[in-house]
């Protein structure tokens, strides 16, 4: 890891003496009462008693670098790749049938795998509308990155997603942190190698259980083009060509190299810091997701170019911790007694109130 890094989150004693202290003794507003009650039944995670840290840092940035404005915008070779690899994807799913049952399965894992959660990235790439003009045909695109991977998911993604960025840490709100009993029962090495093999599974249904939203007609479209082509998979290649696509993104989300990401992005492995970036070659296949603190400073320059993020503004992030190796950060997840699903910083910056207005409304985005 390289140095340096962010303001300490408030910790749960801290927190809530902050609250009572800002107050001078007088009634507290129903925000500070609210973030002490979830606090108090949360104490485990990090909490902070500020905003997201990106917002701001992306202003300081363009105040001293306006000619990253110049990279904000789409890539016109993102829907070129996605098609590429949804192709390759098919053929090798047709090379390997009649292959003998272990050559399949290492290929499941090892080949399936990595494209499957490639393109769980370019439909992340897609979410931000940067593979081409409008909001409509990056849905499409989206949708079609999503169909080798076997289970519809890109347009709830986008609908999470996008949260996750305008309320980084925001309880109940960002469903990318792991619920208070994830932290409690996996807490052990063991326990925390089951969790990584089952995290496709929590990242399905945690968002169901902490912040449902009713589907959409998008939703309903990615349903049915998934269905559609799963069906032309088994009449052409059989079950085991969809078997093939399933489990490839099930291994691929589960224990494996590239899943690394999940981990590294914001599960807190130095104390104070919320967002890591990763500097390594699997970013080739990732879209540059590994830049992930120059992608949420800069949600809206396409992963081609965050890079150059990083090159034009080395003072904001060479000396922030960052990461070389997703595997290192997977073993040390795993292994490491102090880290543990309940590794996140959380925050409180909304009444319930707002949080039920804003489920009401569909989220931010239908």
């Amino acid at each position: 890891m390289g140095k340096g890094g962010c303001k300490k989150p408030t910790t749960t004693g801290d927190a809530i003496s902050s609250a009572k202290g800002s107050n001078d003794g007088s009634e507290i507003s129903v925000l500070e009462r609210e973030r002490q009650e979830k606090i108090q039944a949360e104490p485990k995670f990090y909490w902070a008693d500020d905003e997201e840290p990106h917002r701001r840092r992306k202003q300081e940035i363009l105040q001293k670098h306006p000619v990253l404005k110049k990279y904000m915008g789409i890539d016109t070779s993102t829907k070129f790749k996605v098609a590429f690899w949804v192709a390759f994807q098919l053929l090798s799913l047709h090379l390997l049938q009649g292959a003998p049952w272990y050559t399949w399965l290492f290929c499941c894992y090892t080949l399936s795998g990595s494209i499957n959660h490639m393109m769980t990235l370019g439909m992340h790439e897609l979410s931000h509308n940067l593979g081409a003009k409008g909001v409509t045909p990056n849905r499409f695109l989206a949708i079609l990155a999503n169909l080798p991977m076997g289970i519809p998911a890109a347009a709830s993604f986008k609908r999470y997603h996008m949260e996750h960025h305008k309320f980084q840490g925001e309880d109940v709100v960002d469903v990318d942190i792991p619920t208070d009993i994830e932290g409690w029962f996996f807490h052990s090495t063991p326990r925390k190698i089951l969790w990584c093999f089952l995290q496709p599974l929590f990242y399905s249904l945690r968002p169901l259980a902490v912040n449902p939203k009713e589907p959409t007609r998008w939703e309903f479209i990615n349903i049915a083009c998934t269905v559609v082509f799963d069906l032309a998979i088994v009449y052409v290649w059989g079950i085991q060509g969809l078997l093939y696509l399933v489990l490839g993104t099930l291994f691929g989300m589960g224990l494996h190299p590239v899943a690394g990401h999940f981990i590294a992005e914001h599960y807190v492995m130095n104390e104070g810091q919320e967002t890591y970036s990763y500097y390594g070659p699997l970013n080739w296949l990732t879209f540059n997701v590994g830049y992930h603190n120059e992608h949420h400073d800069f949600a809206n320059i396409s992963g081609k170019h965050l890079p150059d993020v990083r090159k034009i503004a080395p003072e904001f992030y060479d000396e922030m911790p960052h990461y070389h190796s997703w595997v290192k950060v997977i073993w040390d997840y795993i292994m490491d007694d102090n880290i543990s699903p309940y590794s996140r910083v959380k925050r409180v910056t909304m009444e319930n109130k707002e949080i039920d207005d804003l489920r009401a409304r569909g989220g931010l985005v239908k």
